[in-house]
This record gives structure tokens, C-alpha cells and sequence, in this order.
């Protein structure tokens, strides 16, 4: 069944799906993790593929940025596809100094003053939780694997740059409690919520506002294997 968005047919994805933001970060796992994996959705070359990892049917599917973007795709995989659970992977900007570039976050709740989930169904809060299975059975998978994964309170925005009015982020962490920002984990969690799916959102922190240290681009793509081989990991035991 193709959507405006997702050319797949009925059945090509497993019932759970990663999603990093980027596609080519998608195909990187695809070749890197997966195995006997098909190329099952590609346009506007937002790439999707299902393999298996140790017998397990997996997908991994890009979502793109923001939470317009993750809103169209996890609802489409939500209800057209029948996925169950779809854990975002993707990259954060640290706010506090013990969080360091390459460190593994898991997010225990996304706040956002997007209008995203109030535009949907009204939604008037600003902080969303994830699914706590998922959220259960990352942390102890990363504790078998010897993964350090901490579990944070994330800042979803929808503004990369920042203008003469946007807040420092100083006082964004002060005022909600934030110990990063990424821009896609509350509108996943809200469309889970309301569709009665489950969702999650693994990060690997890309760079520091603190510290002003950084990845590359090349780097995003590659350079996140804990995270994936937890995504992973987690998603043979959902």
C-alpha cells in the first residue's frame, strides 16, 4: 500500500522500525548491520530498507528533519504499515558538561514549545514521555552490552538557528531542566501516544554547546555504532 510519501508495499516493513534523520545514515546501517536487506522505499530519497539482524526482522527508515518531517513518516509507518514500535536514533547538542561529544542518551521525555501536537488534537503539553517497555529494555540491553547510555530530559525545537528573539540556550536549560536539544523526539512520541504504538528516541551527542567541541557530517554517519548496535539490539527483544 504506497503512501504519498513511502512507495513501499503492503507488508515490506517489520514491525519495527529505526529511524535516523539521515538517509544516508539509514543505507549505512542497511549495509553495515543488516542482513539480506532490500531497498523498500526511496522517495524523494528518503530511503527505507528491511533485513534481518540475528533472524530478526528489522527496518530502518530515514525520517529526515524536524518534526513535520518525523510526523509524516512515523504516522504513515503507524498506520499504513502496521510497525508497532519505531525507535529514533539520531544526534543531540549537548547542554551540560557531563554529556560529551560521541556519549549515548536515551531520552526519558522530549519538551517542546511546538505547536505540533496541539495543531493535531489539541495536545496542550509541552513535555511527552516515550514508551516505558522500550525505554526498560534499552537500558538493560546497553547494561549487557557494557554501552553507557544516560537517560536525559531532551529539548525538541524547531529552530536550528536561532534570531535575535530566540532564548539562550543557558537560560532554555535553566527554565525546563533540558540536558540536550534535538528537533524530532516529540512529535514521534505524541503521534505513538495517539495512535497507541509505542516509540523511543536514542542520541549520540554530535556536539557541545558548552564546550564548542563537534562532529563533522562524514562523522554523523558513521561514527554512531553504540547507538545502532543498541537500537538494534533492543529491537530483537521488542
Amino acid at each position: 500500500m504506497a503512501t504519498p510519501h513511502i512507495n513501499a508495499p503492503e507488508g515490506a516493513f517489520a514491525k519495527i522500525v529505526l529511524m535516523p534523520g539521515d538517509p544516508l545514515r539509514a543505507k549505512f546501517i542497511s549495509d553495515n548491520f543488516l542482513d539480506n536487506a532490500q531497498l523498500v522505499t526511496s522517495v524523494r530519497n528518503v530511503l527505507g530498507f528491511t533485513g534481518t539482524y540475528h533472524d530478526q526482522p528489522v527496518s530502518v527508515m530515514a525520517s529526515g528533519m524536524g518534526m513535520p518531517s518525523i510526523g509524516i513518516y512515523s504516522h504513515e509507518l503507524f498506520k499504513f504499515y502496521d510497525v508497532e514500535n519505531i525507535i529514533r536514533i539520531g544526534s543531540a547538542g549537548s547542554y551540560t558538561e557531563r554529556l560529551k561529544v560521541g556519549d549515548v542518551v536515551l531520552a526519558s521525555s522530549a519538551y517542546s514549545q511546538s505547536s505540533f501536537a496541539q495543531v493535531h488534537n489539541g495536545e496542550t503539553s509541552h513535555e511527552l514521555f516515550p514508551s516505558e517497555h522500550i525505554n526498560e529494555v534499552i537500558l538493560a540491553k546497553a547494561k549487557e552490552l557494557g554501552i553507557d547510555c544516560c537517560s536525559c530530559k531532551v529539548l525538541s525545537s524547531d529552530v536550528f538557528y536561532g534570531g535575535p528573539a530566540s532564548e539562550p540556550w543557558q537560560e532554555t536549560r535553566k527554565r525546563t531542566g533540558v540536558d540536550c536539544v534535538e528537533m524530532e523526539s516529540f512529535a514521534l512520541f505524541h503521534n505513538a501516544r495517539v495512535m497507541g504504538k509505542g516509540a523511543a528516541c536514542l542520541l549520540t551527542i554530535s556536539d557541545s554547546l558548552v564546550d564548542g567541541t563537534s562532529m563533522d557530517a562524514e562523522q554523523r554517519q558513521s561514527s554512531f555504532r553504540n547507538m545502532m548496535k543498541l537500537a538494534l539490539e533492543a529491537a530483537g527483544s521488542l
